[in-house]
């Protein structure tokens, strides 16, 4: 047998070989959590029996000449905040009713059963997508396998960690201020958000109403791009979803960037306390793409810091919208973290809200203006690798690492941003690089972020948890 493989496309090519089965796949998969998840924290639910059984079916279907996506028997986890007909949905929280979508298949969920993929299980998050892990509450805290002792980012922590350690070779994570992004960042591997309205978010348990995105997390932009293709499009259960046609994303990956202009976005993204590798990392990173055929050119986000409090002002009191009544009832149930952040939604008033959307609708034309000029933007998705677990968790401690995070301007916004590795710390721990360009062209950036990786490693690499991939 071939030796085993590390992304969805080569998975893919080996299953249509032949060479592998599906059976054999989640197999693995499986064996490989039996022995790292104890570590990790990866699943909050795993669907063993339900996964063997597609992987049976995806067999089958390949031997009667039946492919239906480039996902047909891959083995994926699902964040634990969307509904599955097959397993209880917890937003890893004692407060969502357990009746909350049971029996029935979120839009996407839905979309990536009918290609053919196989549901591991249900994936740790952040509570509610928003409230750091709580060692007080019963679910599990989860680790990054690059160092157990430091965070694996969040909100969509066990989609990001399971895909570092091998778990399973892709999942669909959230983002309302950064929830794909940052643990795809930590952790090593490739993340999706698209643009707001490209996914349908109906059958996902809300945050922000006018932030969420659904996405996908895997090890490459190639592998997010075949994911891409199979959840996007009009669903009318979600008024927010837009109704055009989906892009050819695999298509668009030629790994040529001739006649790209790319923007390099320095200004706000060096802050005091980057780690000392970042400069060179991003430095590399951007040469590359120049060799790669782009053209590089600096430019300035517009009205940086004001974005990002509109999408505080607006994320908080969307998610204390949601949460009033339960919070009312049981605060004590709540994760102490999620308890802060809920408070701070309701010190925005509404005069303060209605403030945000000018200032959202009023960047994105200004924004559109910097993209006249360049098809994307790069900087790096974070001036850090993973902060400790420690620091993370304690009281009102995500905030303290919060300005070193560049996510959260573009759910603001509401354009798309792919990130993916670009290299390490002196610690071992992966930095990042984010690609944002103009809403609804995901296409662009999976092209840049395609070529970049065609060209580099890093995405590549395994954590010291899983140094070697596991023999088939």
């Amino acid at each position: 047998m071939s030796p085993f493989p590390l992304t969805v496309t080569d998975a893919a090519e080996q299953l249509r070989a032949g060479t592998i089965t599906s059976v054999e796949l989640t197999t693995v998969m499986l064996e490989r959590a039996d022995l790292l998840d104890g570590q990790l924290g990866a699943y909050v639910t795993r669907l063993d029996e339900q996964a063997m059984d597609a992987a049976g079916q995806a067999d089958k279907d390949f031997a009667a000449g039946i492919d239906k996506s480039p996902y047909q028997g891959i083995p994926i986890g699902i964040k634990d905040i969307l509904a599955t007909i097959d397993g209880p949905t917890t937003a890893n929280s004692l407060i969502l009713d357990p009746a909350w979508g049971a029996g029935k298949d979120g839009p996407v969920v839905a979309r990536l059963r009918n290609a053919g993929g196989v549901i591991t299980g249900k994936l740790t998050t952040m509570e509610f997508a928003c409230g750091v892990a709580d060692a007080s509450k019963p679910f599990a805290v989860p680790r990054n396998p690059w160092d157990l002792e430091t965070w694996p980012g969040g909100s969509s922590s066990g989609t990001g960690n399971g895909i570092a350690a091998g778990l399973y070779f892709a999942g669909i994570g959230t983002d309302t201020g950064g929830s794909i992004r940052i643990p795809a960042a930590f952790c090593g591997i490739s993340g999706l958000m698209p643009t707001f309205g490209r996914v349908p978010k109906s059958g996902c348990v809300p945050l922000g109403y006018s932030l969420d995105h659904i996405g996908p997390m895997a090890r490459s932009a190639r592998d997010c791009a075949a994911m891409l293709g199979v959840i996007a499009g009009y669903d009318p259960s979600d008024e927010s979803c837009v109704d055009r046609p989906v892009d050819d994303y695999l298509g668009a990956l030629t790994g040529d960037l001739h006649g790209m202009r790319i923007g390099v976005e320095r200004a706000h993204h060096f802050p005091a306390g980057a780690d000392p590798a970042l400069e060179h990392c991003f430095a590399a990173a951007v040469a590359a793409l120049r060799e790669l055929g782009a053209e590089v050119v600096e430019v300035v986000l517009p009205y940086y810091d004001e974005t990002n409090a509109s999408m505080m002002a607006t994320g908080m009191s969307e998610a204390l919208a949601y949460h009033r009544n339960d919070a009312q009832a049981r605060w004590g149930d709540y994760y102490d973290s999620t308890r802060l952040m809920l408070a701070y939604g309701a010190l925005v008033s509404a005069a303060d809200f209605v403030q945000a959307q000018r200032v959202r609708r009023f960047v994105q034309q200004q924004l559109a203006a910097v993209f006249a000029d360049v098809d994307v933007i790069v900087a790096p998705t974070a001036a850090i690798g993973a902060p400790s677990l420690a620091s993370v968790m304690s009281p009102g401690g995500f905030f303290d690492f919060m300005g070193l995070l560049f996510t959260s301007y573009w759910d603001a916004v509401g354009n798309p941003a792919l990130v993916v590795p670009m290299g390490f710390t002196a610690a071992g721990l992966p930095l990042s690089l984010q690609i944002a360009g103009r809403p609804f062209e995901e296409a662009s950036l999976l092209k840049v972020g395609d070529a970049y990786q065609s060209t580099t490693g890093w995405h590549l690499a395994l954590p010291p948890l899983v140094a070697d991939p596991v023999a088939a």
